[in-house]
């Protein structure tokens, strides 16, 4: 190999270990970009000594698409079809973030009307179910337990169909606009919903004995990947990765922003019940029942759609949108929200009567749950990083941006 081609390499695929630092008995492996356990493009540089791991470095970037900058060039209410392909699994949650955050910036957080704020928590929460069930069924199909995937995904399939009957899209949904809703929900949507959650609920049951008390599935799970509470805290982790670790800590009561603080649920957190706090099958444990959760949120919505905020025909859910949105003076701001996956959040920087903000940044869950990667996979078997990887359910799109 020549010389010249060797330096292409080492930019085309940069390495964080260098060979002349391993010790004997070491080696470097990778694991992707093109890898069907990485849930995406990540490249994993792993150094094993045998079956052991004694570092690994997470390669980021290969799904970058400019997220920022596409939206410091077009006006606020442009980029929610931006926002829905960051989380791709999960784009109702990312657009309510957005939404809410343009909407403190213009002022106008008080005007949305109640029904708008209970439809936007309801389709929010049917997407937080959806992409838990993706979440729990790759992480079984990862270390070998197809059925509980096949189950996910058929239960998934029936919140797809409700939110394409609601916004004609089955993953990408441009749903929630700055101010209210690209439309109401369709006639009848609220009674079938009370179906489908009627039909959901013993569901979960079954899932909780084929795969939360499966010898196999705890035996894989559990005591692997532990992450410490105070490790959790000081890398920022959020979402489930952080309440699996034993903190109640959650942005929906923490923040209490829509109309969250007018709903009854619990937060889920980590117990250590089939190991140790914080390991794997813990995080796997909050996501399952954090959609119990999500159901009862479900139901406090559909009794507020269906009595005091009933639909009327009047009722018009872009009566409150801007129709140009113009800030008044310089401003900044930082929103967040909870995503399935944790504190999403945006900064924005505002320039005096322009509807395009001058600087906007992405804060993506994904990526602090990511960073953390080397310290719970140390001393790991080999084997193990594929159920570590899948326990902290990153998205490729929102990680990069």
């Amino acid at each position: 190999m020549s010389t010249i081609y060797k330096e292409y390499l080492l930019q085309s695929e940069p390495n964080k270990f260098s060979l002349n630092n391993l010790k004997a008995g070491e080696m470097i492996v990778n694991m992707g970009p093109q890898h069907p356990s990485t849930h995406g493009v990540l490249r994993l540089e792993v150094v094993t000594d045998g079956e052991i791991i004694q570092e690994v470095a997470p390669h980021v970037g290969y799904l970058h698409r400019c997220f920022e900058k596409h939206a410091e060039s077009m006006a606020y209410n442009q980029t929610i079809p931006y926002v829905d392909r960051m989380d791709y699994l999960a784009a109702m949650n990312s657009e309510h973030v957005w939404c809410m955050g343009v909407e403190k910036l213009l002022g106008i957080t008080e005007q949305i009307p109640k029904r708008v704020e209970y439809i936007r928590v309801l389709v929010t929460e049917l997407n937080r179910i959806a992409s838990h069930f993706v979440a729990i069924g790759t992480y079984a199909i990862d270390i070998g337990a197809f059925t509980p995937f096949l189950w996910m995904l058929r239960d998934r399939e029936h919140i797809q169909r409700l939110l394409e009957w609601t916004s004609g899209a089955r993953m990408l949904y441009n749903y929630i606009w700055v101010g209210g809703l690209y439309y109401d929900l369709p006639v009848g949507f609220e009674e079938r919903c009370r179906e489908f959650i009627d039909y959901l609920l013993p569901k979960l049951d079954e899932l909780d004995v084929i795969l939360l008390e499966n010898k196999i599935f705890i035996d894989r799970t559990a005591n692997v990947g532990v992450l410490p509470l105070d490790v959790a805290i000081n890398y920022g982790c959020s979402g489930p990765m952080l309440r699996g670790s034993g903190l109640r800590h959650d942005l929906r009561r923490v923040d209490g922003y829509s109309v969250y603080p007018e709903l009854e649920f619990e937060v889920p957190i980590g117990q250590g019940l089939a190991g140790t706090l914080g390991d794997c099958w813990d995080r796997n444990y909050v996501r399952a029942l954090e959609c119990r959760e999500s159901i009862k949120i479900i139901r406090q919505c559909l009794d507020q759609l269906q009595g005091d905020h009933k639909r009327t025909p009047d009722f018009d859910p872009q009566a409150a949108c801007p129709k140009k949105m113009r800030m008044t003076g310089t401003q900044e701001l930082y929103f967040r929200g909870e995503t399935p996956r944790g504190e999403l959040g945006y900064f924005f920087r505002t320039t005096d009567r322009s509807d395009v903000p001058f600087r906007c940044k992405g804060r993506s869950p994904c990526f602090s749950n990511l960073s953390v990667l080397h310290e719970i996979s140390r001393g790991c078997m080999v084997a193990d990083i594929i159920a570590i990887v899948g326990s902290v359910d990153i998205v490729l799109g929102e990680l990069d941006r």
